[in-house]
């Protein structure tokens, strides 16, 4: 496999950047002409002396804003661990670099719309959780690597990767297009990676998550829900579980998206707003394109649909079950499980009712296992989809019993573990698997939410606490706020009234006037004001919310 550059030497001169790549032998300089913005491959002593000269970490891609081109560049790295040798790397810092010394050339407008754009990119690029590695495909599952021929073996990271993951193959499109210049870029991925070195019985292991947060259909929470016309699902991400011991590795994999047809959510101030599936639509074309590629990538479907089973999410619940059924494919199955029912007053154990209930599938399903000579030992043969409204907080919960459940037989069959010991006696691997997956709750929960998961405390802890409940209530109340009112530009009038009137309200039952009539009359006044146009806020929910200004792409562009 062809590998890339891992340091790089950014020198800029008016006219062009040069892109030295620094390593051992390292010869090669990618030149990019900033007028005409041609890419070409040079060498180090085609760099001219006058050049200003910063270190980089790596290249994101270019893009085409209103200004012209831009060079994004990662400026800032952190070693995660080592997979398989391999070292891997999360993306701390970026820059957005102009091909133009200036933008003097554009009217006022266009120089509002650029600094729009140049803002949403930063918006995307400071969501944390940007991860690359410059000699190791990221993008594709253990199984999946080992199942590829020689000449996949012999493409390029750019080539060979998983488009679903790789966040920046818009970006990357003309490097792409230019194999010589392939070594001067990689594939990143979003999501999370931990990386643990453990210890149980005195044997040490590596234990690794990964979490690959599919860049079509990307966006935010309320914005983006269901499927497209392409079958891709919102908020899919594919989720990893890796041991290593002795040479031999395991990897277990689970998924989770939207419920995969056309359903929508739009803020409107209310705290839920009720979901609306489409009527206008033909659903069954986008659901089955989804789980066909589904089972041709991952084998045998199990469904876990963890919604509730009664008020606005019911009609979600019907709607799903019946185009299983209308599928009438026997390669998926579909397990509706009241998540909130079952575990409402602190019941949490009930969830051992849904992991006992398919304990006989993921038995069939396997998982992916090499022995420590190289041999494939056993492969996985289907995966759980798990999901519910928003694929993060009850969904995480449900995929770390099973991940636990899968881990605990790779262990005993590699030796870690004696026969009839349980994960969950190993109090020092315990604590590290259950903040891990707290962890990775959490990543997800931010770049699709905006904030931290719930139920973080049942995953950290294996039990339920009122502290947790009290987080929950906090991270709810800022998912409402940033759902409602930090994505766009909102219509200030209507609001900025209701606060005066309200204010004013307050005001006359502090200082009451000369005679309790007078008060009552200003506090009728303003009382109505205040009645008034939070009705009409309310009325017109979506007119207030600070919704996307622009049509959100598939990928960054």
């Amino acid at each position: 496999m062809a590998t890339a550059y891992e340091r790089f030497n950014l020198h800029a001169t008016p006219e062009k950047f040069y892109i030295e790549a620094c390593g051992d032998g390292a010869n090669d300089v990618l030149v990019i002409d900033r007028v005409s913005t041609e890419m070409t491959l040079s060498g180090i002593k085609d760099i001219p002396p006058s050049g200003v000269t910063r270190p980089i970490c790596g290249i994101m891609g270019t893009t085409r804003l209103v200004a012209g081109m831009y060079l994004i560049v990662i400026t800032r790295k952190r070693k995660v661990g080592d997979l398989f040798g391999h070292t891997v790397w999360k993306a701390l810092e970026f820059d957005v670099i102009s091909y133009k010394k200036t933008i003097l050339h554009l009217t006022d407008i266009q120089m509002q719309d650029n600094k729009t754009f140049l803002s949403m990119i930063s918006n995307v690029l400071n969501t944390d959780g940007f991860y690359f590695c410059t000699d190791y495909d990221l993008t594709h599952t253990q199984q999946r690597l080992s199942n590829t021929s020689p000449d996949f073996q012999e493409m390029s990271l750019l080539e060979r990767a998983d488009q679903r993951f790789m966040w920046n193959g818009n970006l990357l499109r003309e490097i792409i297009a230019q194999p010589e210049l392939h070594k001067f870029a990689f594939p990143v991925i979003h999501g999370f990676i931990v990386m643990k070195p453990c210890c149980i019985n005195g044997k040490v292991f590596e234990w690794i998550l990964i979490s690959r947060r599919s860049c079509f259909r990307a966006g935010v929470r309320y914005y983006v829900r269901g499927i497209d016309s392409e079958g891709h699902a919102a908020n899919f991400v594919e989720t990893e579980q890796i041991v290593q011991y002795n040479n031999a590795q395991a990897s277990f994999v689970q998924t989770r998206g939207s419920m995969p047809f056309f359903w929508s959510q739009r803020p409107n101030l209310k705290y839920k707003p009720k979901p609306q599936i489409s009527t206008d639509t033909n659903h069954m074309d986008g659901f089955r394109r989804h789980f066909e590629s589904q089972v041709l990538i991952y084998g045998k479907q199990v469904i876990l649909n963890l919604v509730n089973q009664k008020g606005s999410e019911l009609p979600l619940e019907q709607a799903f079950a019946k185009m299983v059924n209308g599928m009438e494919n026997g390669l998926i199955k579909y397990i509706a499980f009241d998540f909130h029912k079952e575990c409402s007053k602190m019941r949490w154990h009930r969830l051992q009712i849904l992991v006992d209930a398919v304990s006989d599938m993921q038995e069939e399903f396997g998982y992916f296992m090499v022995s420590s000579d190289g041999k494939v030992t056993s492969e996985q043969s289907g995966a759980f989809r798990s999901n519910c409204m928003d694929c993060l907080d009850r969904t995480n919960v449900i995929q770390s019993l099973l991940a636990r459940r899968s881990l605990q037989s790779q262990l005993q069959r590699m030796g870690v573990l004696h026969v009839g010991q349980k994960i969950e006696e190993q109090a020092d691997f315990e604590k590290i698997y259950k903040n891990a997956w707290a962890d990775n709750a959490n990543a997800c929960a931010k770049q699709y939410a905006g904030t931290g998961a719930l139920k973080t405390d049942f995953t950290r802890t294996g039990k339920r606490t009122h502290w947790g409940l009290v987080m929950d209530g906090w991270n709810s109340m800022i998912r409402y706020y940033k759902n409602n009112f930090s994505d766009g530009f909102r219509q200030l009038l209507l609001p900025v009234i209701m606060v005066v009137a309200f204010s004013m309200c307050i005001i006359c039952l502090l200082m009451a006037g000369d005679t309790w009539t007078e008060t009552l009359a200003y506090l009728l006044f303003w009382g109505m004001a205040s009645a008034l146009t939070a009705a009409v806020i309310v009325v017109n929910g979506r007119e207030f919310v600070d919704a996307p200004k622009l049509v959100q792409k598939e990928k960054m562009d």
